[in-house]
């Protein structure tokens, strides 16, 4: 077996299985190829979906992971899986936003990573959560502090929601 495929079962097989609720237990990883040097990896979700934990009505977002990995990489597929779980799942936007942050955290143990949650508005309100994390006694915990007290200084135009 390739090194790059050891411990993944998602990746390639054909029959997917659809969470029905929050499952992080379907997160797979896979060895960084290049650990000599960092860089960021960036997922793009435009197709989340969570449901609002008091009305069970559904909030639709775009969620933005990045992350400097170390060691271990999220395997894509599997975190298609472990996003589309929440489909059913009732919880506010902001508790959506930090606990994909922490479960990455837990998979991986990046260098770095930041989740940024974009949600349509219901109720003529959108609610944008941001959070992220720098390895504690690291050059990256000084970045997130720097990313996260600078975050959104220069906001996008909405003019799509």
């Amino acid at each position: 077996m390739d090194k790059e495929k050891e411990g993944l079962s998602l990746l390639g097989a054909k029959n997917t299985t659809y969470s029905a609720d929050y499952n992080p237990g379907v997160l797979e990883t896979f060895t960084n190829m290049h650990q000599d040097n960092d860089y960021f990896v960036k997922f793009n979700c435009p197709e989340f979906t969570a449901l609002c934990p008091i009305t069970g009505q559904p909030d639709f977002a775009t969620i933005t992971i990045a992350y400097v990995p170390d060691v271990k990489m999220v395997e894509s597929k599997s975190l298609k899986l472990y996003l589309f779980s929440y489909r059913n799942h009732g919880d506010f936007h902001e508790n959506c936003v930090n606990t994909i942050m922490k479960d990455l955290i837990k998979l991986m143990d990046p260098k770095y990573i930041e989740v940024w949650g974009r949600f349509l508005p219901r109720g003529g309100i959108s609610i944008d959560p941001y959070a992220n994390y720098g390895r504690p006694g690291t050059k990256w915990e000084q970045v997130a502090w720097e990313r996260l007290s600078h975050h959104d200084m220069l906001p996008e135009v909405v003019d799509n929601r």
